[in-house]
């Protein structure tokens, strides 16, 4: 079936905004393209997204879907206009920490777009050209192993992984059974170690609560400085002080970046790249696919630029539309650069709770 060519143009090209996002209304309310969930959610909505939603402003007209993403067929998430042809990567999970994990659809041609844009912040960032990568976090249902995959690929490189999975270990805490967590989170440590040895890792993925294990051991650090070219982090919040304290004095011949985002956005951000010195720790967006809102948790309207809100994400693409999705994530509003749709944030870190769940970070 046609498509608006804005929905498929160039990978090296991003729309504009309000054009593309009333292409992408058009695309995924079109009974003939686009997929049964959001062409039946269209009928309960009160408004029609291909006449009332054309700017990212109006994105906040939506309610937030993201809870009927637990129970949703997969099947019913794919827009019909892909046809026999919808190349599906996979299925991916949410945290499912705050009840029953929600769900989403992985297509290739919207993995291809981002890692076009990833291919571009690892080599603004100085990424190492070739070598191998050591993702130590979870391989599946999250979608974190998948994308360091195709990184790791991207740049000639195989992706050894650590399996983790965080669900067990917030689990164990929530149960009150520290110690087990203790126990487990040490022998993700001891299963990288063997690799880090013996392969030529260049590109370490990994979250904060595993990396400042990693830094309690000497000759993992010493092996890190000598062999490894960049440390990806994400997954977690990682506080000013731990990233100074890393940065420069436990892995000071590495590159530190981190990375934000979500499988409900089906991706993640690069940490900008700052001036030295600069301790804020900023993340842009890739709108007008993925874009931020930092809005107050009471009237769930827009705080001021350098004051802290809930995050709100959008994915607008053509595999998917997930608008206006609550996160669990406090955030510093931060102005964006010119071009980008939304807002920028820094100093991401979890809510105490949410959806009357505590929240747990543990080692993801």
């Amino acid at each position: 079936m046609s498509t608006d060519p804005i929905l498929d143009c160039p990978l090296d090209q991003v729309p504009e905004g309000p054009e593309f996002i009333a292409a992408a209304m058009r695309w995924h309310f079109n009974p003939e393209t686009g997929s049964p969930y959001w062409l039946d959610r269209a009928k309960t909505l009160g408004f029609d997204p291909r006449e009332d939603v054309r700017t990212f402003e109006d994105l906040r007209r939506f309610p937030n879907v993201a809870n009927e993403l637990r129970d949703v067929r997969v099947e019913d998430l794919i827009p019909r206009g892909y046809g026999a042809d919808a190349d599906v990567i996979g299925v991916y999970e949410s945290g499912g920490t705050t009840g029953p994990p929600k769900r989403v659809v992985l297509l290739r041609d919207w993995v291809e777009r981002l890692m076009h844009r990833t291919e571009q912040d690892l080599r603004a960032r100085g990424y190492p050209e070739s070598g191998h990568w050591l993702s130590l976090g979870p391989t599946g249902p999250h979608v974190f192993g998948e994308l360091v995959r195709w990184q790791a690929a991207r740049r000639g490189g195989i992706r050894f992984t650590v399996d983790m999975d965080p669900r067990w270990v917030k689990r164990c805490i929530a149960e009150g059974r520290a110690d087990e967590a203790e126990r487990y989170a040490e022998h993700l440590i001891d299963q990288s170690t063997y690799i880090l040895e013996t392969q030529d890792v260049r590109v370490l993925v990994t979250t904060p609560p595993l990396l400042t294990r990693l830094a309690r051991r000497k000759a993992l650090v010493d092996l890190i400085n000598t062999k490894v070219g960049a440390i990806s982090w994400g997954g977690a919040h990682m506080d000013p002080d731990t990233r100074y304290l890393l940065r420069t004095e436990v892995f000071p011949n590495v590159k530190l970046y981190g990375t934000y985002g979500s499988t409900m956005i089906l991706g993640g951000l690069a940490e900008r790249v700052a001036p030295p010195g600069e301790d804020l720790v900023v993340f842009d967006t890739f709108s007008p696919y993925i874009s931020f809102s930092v809005v107050d948790q009471e009237t769930g309207e827009a705080v001021r630029y350098g004051d802290r809100g809930q995050v709100v994400m959008h994915h607008v693409s053509k595999s998917f539309l997930l608008p206006n999705n609550l996160e669990r994530d406090l955030a510093t509003r931060v102005a964006p650069p010119p071009g980008q749709m939304g807002d920028s944030v820094a100093d991401v870190g979890p809510l105490p709770t949410f959806e009357n769940e505590t929240v747990i970070e543990g080692v993801y």
